[in-house]
């Protein structure tokens, strides 16, 4: 494996602004693993790694400035939105430090022998262990909040879990500098700075999924990296857990009634979504079902004035852009497909927004129009006029999983009259989080939270966003008639750690 240097390049210009590392050898990843699995130990005690986790989020506060400084360097994305990313990033953190105090996550369950059961029951006591080295891969667009300091990172430190990170190359250098704090952190609390690796370059990405070592993976990016790296963690000797977020389309369907009860409102609405942070969230709403007719006009006359008033942006990287403007051209040549506004180059280094028209007939049956139905990253969303119920109904059937599906209604749809239910019953299995009258963008990190859905979205049941991410790192395990005496504190009928847990069939607190 060569040697490359890492730098750190400009999006706003294109230009390298300074070399930061070099990508990792094959040596250099194993020696990263072999360092973080070494550092299992220092975890194990949960008040440690809880405050672990708090003063991670300490140190990145202090750090605010610098850290901002340099995402911005390398992202474009504004000191505004960075720094309130990087408050997330640490509200997670401190949210994870909460959830490994309170230790309802290990699942702690203890049936007491029963002969008279049938077949009768053993002494058995379950709970939930650590896998162990966790392989991060960093997401290009939220570089704080999905990236070395992000919810993998901080789920799998609080399920006990070392990690050791693929570093994205669109934000090298500030990777280098959040890698820096946590072991900073680490080390305050006694914690090997080993506990959390870092690496850059494609081909230690490819080495350290494939690490004997490594025992569960988290990945946020695209289709075919992503797929890329779930087949190859299925096919290793050991296959491991894979916990991939890969595309979403995030359908939203708006109803005749609410159309046209508030047209302007949701076109409004709607241009502000889809050009959030230059239309690079995960969950933007990517292709939009309107009804045909009046108040669909209407609500495309107020989406065409919005996104007119938007001003042209930086994408993250220059291959971004490139990836746009083909994607953009090659869904503008397709029969039928009109640009109310034109969304394409707005200068050397930035694109402007714009969305695409086209009957939902089209997209009711395969053909070329599938292209459609595929994510395009950036500041675009694909508007299908549908002309009845049967017609929309035809292309949702039709839709891969997503991260998000919505739907608009009218004030007397959303209080139970008419089609609502109905509607919410048939978006429900497209996506793990439905919405009534909102937008997708904005993913709020909370208990109920559930940020995943069928695949494509994600290659995995479960959350990368909110407390039950820390789940995916764990496994569960079960003693049977094991003494008293040599089991972990965590199952002894005295309870000295104070942990909720489901003693003979009851629940305790």
């Amino acid at each position: 494996m060569a040697a490359a240097p890492v730098w750190s390049v400009d999006p706003r210009t294109g230009k390298q602004r300074e070399q930061v590392a070099v990508e990792a050898t094959a040596e250099e990843v194993d020696a990263a693993v072999r360092a973080a699995h070494a550092a299992r130990g220092a975890l194990a005690d949960r008040t440690v790694r809880a405050a672990f986790l708090r003063t991670a989020a300490d140190r990145l506060e202090a750090a605010r400035d610098q850290l901002v400084e340099a995402a911005d360097a390398e992202t474009a994305l504004g000191p505004v939105r960075l720094t309130g990313e990087l408050a997330r990033t640490c509200h997670q953190l401190r949210a994870f430090a909460g959830i490994v105090d309170e230790g309802a996550f290990l699942d702690v369950i203890i049936n007491h022998p029963d002969d008279t059961a049938t077949p009768p029951v053993p002494d058995l006591r379950r709970y939930k262990v650590p896998l162990g080295v966790v392989a991060v891969y960093s997401a290009s667009n939220f570089p704080f909040a999905f990236s070395v300091a992000g919810g993998d990172t901080a789920s799998a430190l609080g399920a006990g879990c070392p990690v050791v990170v693929k570093a994205h190359p669109d934000h090298p250098a500030l990777s280098e500098l959040v890698a820096r704090v946590l072991r900073s952190a680490a080390a305050e609390h006694g914690i090997p700075e080993g506990v959390l690796g870092l690496v850059h370059g494609f081909e230690a990405g490819i080495e350290l999924i494939g690490h004997p070592l490594v025992a569960a993976a988290g990945f946020t990016g695209s289709v075919r990296g992503g797929r890329a790296l779930f087949d190859a963690a299925a096919a290793r000797a050991v296959p491991i857990p894979f916990h991939g977020e890969l595309g979403s389309l995030n359908p939203v369907l708006v109803t005749e009634a609410a159309a046209a009860e508030r047209a302007e409102a949701i076109g409004a609405g709607l241009a502000g979504s889809m050009t959030l942070g230059v239309g690079q969230f995960c969950v933007k709403p990517g292709l939009v079902l309107v009804p045909a007719g009046a108040a669909g006009d209407n609500l495309v006359k107020s989406l065409t004035d919005a996104v007119s008033d938007t001003a042209a942006g930086v994408l993250l990287d220059h291959r971004m852009r490139d990836n746009f403007l083909a994607g953009i051209a090659e869904r503008a040549e397709l029969t039928d497909v009109d640009s109310p506004v034109t969304p394409g180059a707005g200068g050397e280094h930035t694109v402007s927004a714009g969305f695409l028209t086209v009957p939902a007939e089209r997209l009711a049956r395969e053909g070329d129009h599938d292209l459609l139905l595929e994510e395009c990253f950036g500041p675009v969303t694909v508007v299908a006029r549908y002309a009845d119920d049967g017609e929309a109904t035809a292309v949702l059937s039709r839709l891969p999983g997503n991260l998000t599906a919505t739907v608009h209604l009218s004030a007397e749809e959303a209080a139970g009259e008419g089609r609502g239910a109905e509607l919410l019953a048939e978006l429900t299995p497209l996506a793990g989080r439905v919405l009534v009258n909102g937008w997708p963008t904005g993913v709020a990190v909370a208990p109920a939270q559930h940020h995943g859905g069928p695949y494509p979205a994600t290659t995995s049941t479960s959350t990368s966003v909110g407390g039950t991410a820390i789940e995916r790192w764990l496994r569960p395990v079960a003693y049977q008639n094991a003494p008293e005496a040599l089991l972990p504190p965590e199952l002894r009928d005295d309870n000295p750690l104070g942990l909720p847990r489901r003693f003979d069939g009851r629940l305790e607190r």
